[in-house]
């Protein structure tokens, strides 16, 4: 209830900006609504499905190797004094750069997009999963011993759920850096999704129609945030309130 109060009080603070501004270049919310239903009977449902299909590629990669690279550095010191500096490298490589230079090596195609992407995205994965695997309890590991569970037993029921929420950080935070990051690489160099529409409304100077597809696919992001993600991370993150 209180979520949508503060959506309903967005609204209202754009209606009510709406007035100060030129309607040419802050677009009424019934303009945009209005836009938007007219664009589902478009091209919106296509490139929108362009976008989220490398977003779905992109994250799960980023997320996949960001963990296996974390947790090697979180237990091994060795791993992590070698690869420490490199990481750091790739934390602050400029997006746009590994995204130019992925481009103009693999040319402007789905692969260089979607590497560009893992590229930005899983050293921040790595460094969140590097801190949960340091953060675990070494005296729950040494109760699992001491009771003799299997190792894989120790490995589901008392290692992965101290990573869980380092985890599910990763993944929201991951979700949307992600998106973002593909929109800007849809707008520099592929021929579809929601990043290239975005680009060309731009030069057509359609602030309405940018306000509609930003709109679409924000709520999209929002619906995975609310109904995937939060409800896991709630049910993951039990056992820490019995």
């Amino acid at each position: 209830m209180k979520r949508l109060a503060s959506v309903c009080l967005l609204l209202a603070f754009w209606q009510v900006c709406v007035v100060a501004f030129n309607p040419a270049l802050l677009p009424a919310p019934t303009d945009v609504f209005s836009r938007l239903g007219s664009e589902l009977q478009g091209p919106l449902l296509y490139h929108l499905g362009q976008t989220l299909l490398r977003v779905g590629i992109a994250f799960s990669i980023a997320m996949v190797i960001g963990i296996a690279i974390g947790l090697v550095m979180g237990h091994s010191k060795r791993v992590d004094d070698w690869a420490d500096s490199i990481l750091t490298l790739m934390l602050n490589v400029p997006a746009l750069v590994t995204i130019i230079l992925c481009f103009i090596w693999f040319g402007l195609n789905d692969i260089a997009a979607i590497l560009a992407v893992v590229l930005n995205k899983a050293p921040n994965v790595a460094v969140t999963l590097r801190e949960g695997a340091r953060a675990v309890d070494s005296k729950l590991m040494e109760v699992a011993k001491v009771y003799q569970l299997s190792p894989l037993r120790t490995f589901s029921k008392v290692y992965l759920p101290q990573l869980y929420p380092y985890v599910i950080a990763a993944a929201r935070g991951g979700l949307a850096l992600v998106w973002k990051i593909v929109l800007v690489v849809e707008l520099i160099g592929c021929s579809n999704g929601v990043g290239f529409q975005l680009s060309t409304y731009f030069q057509l100077f359609d602030i309405t129609a940018i306000l509609a597809y930003t709109l679409a696919f924000v709520s999209i992001v929002y619906g995975i945030e609310a109904l995937v993600l939060r409800p896991l991370e709630k049910r993951v993150s039990g056992w820490r309130q019995r």
